[in-house]
């Protein structure tokens, strides 16, 4: 089944290194890992973001792990850290922005039904016989 959460994160998973840059901005490259100090962008070498690997399991892009405090998670978290952004729809809106996504298009609101008209009425009655026709 189709979850736009799982495709925002793969999505942000497939472009880890930008998403480092943008929100871990005083980390660098070595390798196939952003290297930077902690969730709070300060120098140093504690916290490390996997840029390559596969999508989802041990080893997956776009996971962090600070050596230091034992954290752990994924660009959405940092992403959430690094902005301040509490509410998820808001941290949503915020990664698909980065990735220069469209916001999706919300159905509009539904049209009301028309009350049925109660059944067990003499009115119903009047309809049911004039709806029969002979055997």
């Amino acid at each position: 089944m189709y979850s736009e959460t799982e495709d925002v994160i793969r999505a942000l998973a497939e472009n880890a290194e930008s998403v480092c840059r943008a929100y871990l901005p005083a980390g660098r490259r070595e390798g196939s890992y952003w290297i930077v100090g902690d969730l709070q962008n300060n120098p140093g070498r504690s916290l490390f973001v996997r840029l390559t690997g596969p999508v989802s399991g041990p080893g997956a892009a776009g996971k962090f792990t600070d050596g230091a405090t034992g954290e752990h998670g994924d660009l959405l978290d940092i992403i959430r850290e690094r902005t301040g952004i509490s509410r998820f729809p808001d941290l949503l809106t915020e990664a698909r922005a980065h990735l220069g996504r469209p916001q999706p298009v919300l159905p509009d609101a539904p049209v009301p039904r028309k009350a049925k008209t109660p059944g067990g009425t003499p009115a119903a009655a009047v309809r049911l016989f004039a709806a029969s026709v002979p055997v």
